[in-house]
C-alpha cells in the first residue's frame, strides 16, 4: 500500500486515509468489485481515483451530470492527473481528439454519462484499450426506489458481461436497504464486497421549524447567521423559486434562481456563478444540486417540505462538504403536506407506487414533528442505530416543550365531524374561532355546537393542532376533495375522553441554535479574507471555481497555522506537490506580508 499512500500524499496532499478508504482502495486495486456507501464529503472519489492510478490502463467513471464531470476533471487536472470527459456539450472534433488520446493511453480517468453505453461505437472504443476499472458514481440512480431514478443507468448491467476482468466500484451517499439491494441486483454486484460507513454528517446542524411567517423566518436566519456565506434554498415550485430569488435580491442578498423552466444558457450561467463566486445564494427546485461539488456551501434551506427523507438527506448533504460547520433549516406547514399529498394523488403512478410515496411522505413528516434527536431519526431510517443524542440539532440543544392538548384536539375533531368531514383546516379554524362569514352563515355552521368554542386559542395555535393531528393520524386529508379532513379510527378513544393527548409546542421563532456561527479570531479572519481574495484572482485567471485552487479548510489552516516556509506550507492537509509548485509562493507571500516579514526573509523562505 506504499504506492497508494504516495499517490495520496503527492497528488492529493493528504498524509493518511480516512475511515474505510484504505480498505476500499486495497480491494479495488487488487481487482475486486465493491459497493461503497459513504456520506457526502467523506472522500468517496478517492476510493476509485487512487486505484485508477495504481492499475494499468484507463479508469472509466460513469457520472450522471455534465457539471459534475467537468468539476471533477478540473480538480484532477489541478492535481496533475491526466483526466478527461466525454459528453454532449463537446464538439465532434473535441470528442474525436479525446478518443484518440484514450486509445494512445494518455488518459488515466475518463468520465462519461451512462448514455454512452447505448452506442456500439463507444463500446468498441473501450474494447481496444486496457481498462483499469469501472466506477459507477451516484449508483442510487439505478434504483426505481431511489429518488433520482435514471433509466440509462440500467444500461450499466452489460459491463460485467462485456468486460469481466475489469473491477467495478459503485458508490452512493444515499440508499436505504431496499435501494441498496436493487443496486446490487441491477448492476450484478452479488459478488461485490460492501463497504458501508455511518451516513452521519456531524458538522451539519439540523433545525426544523413550522412556518409562522416564512419570509420573516428566512430573513432572520440569513441576517443573523449566514450573511456573506454561500447557500442553497430549495422550493417546490418554479414560481416560488422566481419570487423568492427576486425578494431576496430586494433585501440586499446576491440571490439567483435555478429551475428546469429557465433557458439552458441561463441555467448554466447561474450555476457557474454559484460555483465561482463567494457569497452567492441560489434559489432552486430539486432540478439543481445532484453532483454539485462546491465544498463551501455554508447552509441549505428547505422553504417547503421535501417529498421524502432520501431527498432531504441528499439535498442537505450539499452543505458543508469541506467538513466545516454548516446549517440546514427546514420550514414546513400543513399546506405543504396537503400539496404533496395532492401531487401524489394526481400522479400517473400505479396504486402500489402511490402507497410507497405516501409512506415516504409520512416518514418525512414524522421527522418534522418528532421531539427526539433529529439525527437519530434520520439515520435510523437508513438502518443506523444511534447510541446517544447528537448534540447538534435543534431538539438536542433546545428541547421542545409539550402541552396537554386533549381538549382543543377534541374540539378540532368534533368540528370536523359536525361539518360533515368536507372541509380543510382553514375553514374549520374559522368555525372554531367564531368567524362570521357569508360562507359560514350560508352553510349554517354558525349554528352548530362547535362554532366559536375555540376562541381561547389563536389561529397559529389551531394551525399547529390540525397539523399535528394530521401527522399523528387522527385526521387524514383527502386530496381528491380539496384537502378535506376525515376522522380516522384512532380518534375514537380521544373523542370519548378515554385517552389524553400531548402535542409539541411550536416555538415562537427559529431555535436559537440555528443562529450560532463558526468564528475565527480577528487576525485569522483578516488573513483568511486576504487568502480568499488571492484564491479568487487565481481562479478567475484560469476560469475555474475558487475551491479547485484550495478549499476553505486549507485557507482556514493557513490562516491559523501561519506557515513561514514552503516546507511548512506543504504540511497542511490537501496541498499536494503540483499545487505547492503552482500556488505555494503566492499564498506564502500573503502570510508573510501580514506578519511584516521583510522582502529578504520572504525570498529566503520561498527558495
Amino acid at each position: 500500500m506504499q504506492q497508494a499512500r504516495d499517490i495520496l500524499r503527492n497528488f492529493f496532499g493528504y498524509e493518511h486515509f480516512r475511515g474505510l478508504q484504505q480498505e476500499v482502495v486495497e480491494h479495488v486495486a487488487g481487482g475486486g468489485d465493491a459497493l461503497v456507501l459513504m456520506p457526502t464529503g467523506s472522500g468517496k472519489s478517492l476510493c476509485y481515483q487512487i486505484p485508477a492510478l495504481m492499475r494499468p490502463g484507463t479508469a472509466v467513471v460513469i457520472s450522471p451530470l455534465i457539471a459534475l464531470m467537468q468539476d471533477q476533471v478540473e480538480a484532477l487536472t489541478q492535481a496533475g492527473i491526466r483526466a478527461a470527459y466525454l459528453n454532449s456539450s463537446q464538439s465532434h472534433e473535441i470528442q474525436n481528439h479525446i478518443e484518440t488520446e484514450l486509445e494512445q493511453g494518455c488518459i488515466d480517468l475518463l468520465y462519461v454519462a451512462p448514455e454512452r453505453f447505448k452506442t456500439e461505437r463507444f463500446l468498441s472504443r473501450l474494447d481496444r484499450i486496457q481498462i483499469a476499472l469501472f466506477a459507477i458514481d451516484e449508483a442510487h440512480c439505478v434504483s426505481q426506489w431511489g429518488h433520482d431514478f435514471r433509466t440509462d443507468y440500467l444500461l450499466l448491467s452489460r459491463i460485467r458481461q462485456r468486460y469481466p476482468k475489469a473491477p467495478r466500484i459503485a458508490l452512493t451517499a444515499t440508499a436505504d436497504i431496499r435501494t441498496r439491494q436493487e443496486i446490487i441486483e441491477r448492476l450484478s454486484l452479488e459478488q461485490a464486497r460492501t463497504f458501508s460507513t455511518s451516513l452521519d454528517r456531524p458538522n451539519l446542524h439540523y433545525a426544523i421549524s413550522p412556518k409562522k411567517d416564512p419570509k420573516k423566518q428566512l430573513l432572520s436566519f440569513l441576517r443573523h447567521a449566514h450573511r456573506g456565506g454561500s447557500g442553497i434554498i430549495y422550493c417546490l415550485s418554479r414560481r416560488k423559486v422566481e419570487s423568492t430569488a427576486q425578494w431576496l435580491s430586494q433585501q440586499g442578498f446576491r440571490a439567483i434562481p435555478y429551475h428546469a423552466g429557465l433557458e439552458a444558457e441561463v441555467r448554466n450561467q447561474h450555476q457557474r456563478r454559484f460555483l465561482s463566486e463567494d457569497g452567492m445564494i441560489i434559489v432552486a427546485t430539486v432540478a439543481f444540486g445532484m453532483g454539485i461539488n462546491k465544498p463551501n456551501v455554508r447552509f441549505v434551506v428547505h422553504f417547503d417540505l421535501p417529498r421524502s427523507l432520501e431527498a432531504y438527506y441528499q439535498e442537505t448533504g450539499r452543505a458543508g462538504r469541506d467538513g466545516l460547520p454548516a446549517k440546514v433549516l427546514l420550514l414546513f406547514g400543513l399546506q405543504d403536506i396537503l400539496g404533496l399529498s395532492q401531487q401524489i394523488q394526481d400522479s400517473e403512478l400505479d396504486p402500489e407506487r402511490k402507497r410507497i410515496e405516501r409512506d415516504r411522505l409520512e416518514t418525512m413528516i414524522g421527522l418534522c414533528e418528532t421531539s427526539r434527536c433529529r439525527r437519530e431519526v434520520l439515520l435510523g431510517h437508513f438502518g443506523e442505530t444511534s447510541k446517544a443524542a447528537c448534540g447538534n440539532c435543534d431538539n438536542c440543544l433546545t428541547p421542545p416543550a409539550q402541552w396537554d392538548a386533549t381538549e382543543p384536539a377534541r374540539m378540532a375533531l368534533s368540528c370536523a365531524h359536525r361539518t360533515g368531514e368536507r372541509y380543510g383546516a382553514q375553514y374549520l379554524i374559522e368555525v372554531l374561532t367564531g368567524k362570521v362569514s357569508p360562507r359560514i352563515r350560508d352553510l349554517g355552521h354558525d349554528q352548530i355546537s362547535t362554532f366559536g368554542i375555540g376562541k381561547a386559542f389563536d389561529v397559529p395555535t389551531w394551525q399547529s393542532i390540525f397539523r399535528q393531528l394530521v401527522t399523528l393520524g387522527f385526521l387524514s386529508p383527502e386530496p381528491e376533495r380539496g384537502g378535506a379532513l376525515r376522522l380516522q379510527e384512532r380518534c375514537r378513544p380521544l373523542l370519548r375522553g378515554e385517552t389524553p393527548l400531548k402535542l409539541r409546542k411550536d416555538r415562537g421563532s427559529l431555535p436559537q441554535s440555528i443562529h450560532q456561527t463558526h468564528g475565527r479570531s480577528r487576525d485569522d479572519n483578516r488573513l483568511f479574507e486576504d487568502l480568499r481574495i488571492l484564491r479568487r484572482t487565481l481562479a478567475q485567471e484560469q476560469g475555474v471555481p475558487p475551491y479547485l485552487i484550495f478549499q476553505d479548510t486549507i485557507l482556514e489552516d493557513i490562516a491559523r497555522l501561519r506557515p513561514q516556509t514552503l516546507e511548512a506550507l506543504q504540511t497542511i492537509q490537501g496541498i499536494g506537490e503540483k499545487k505547492l509548485e503552482r500556488y505555494g509562493k503566492a499564498f506564502l507571500a500573503i502570510v508573510l506580508r501580514q506578519a511584516g516579514t521583510s522582502i529578504a526573509a520572504y525570498s529566503s523562505a520561498t527558495k
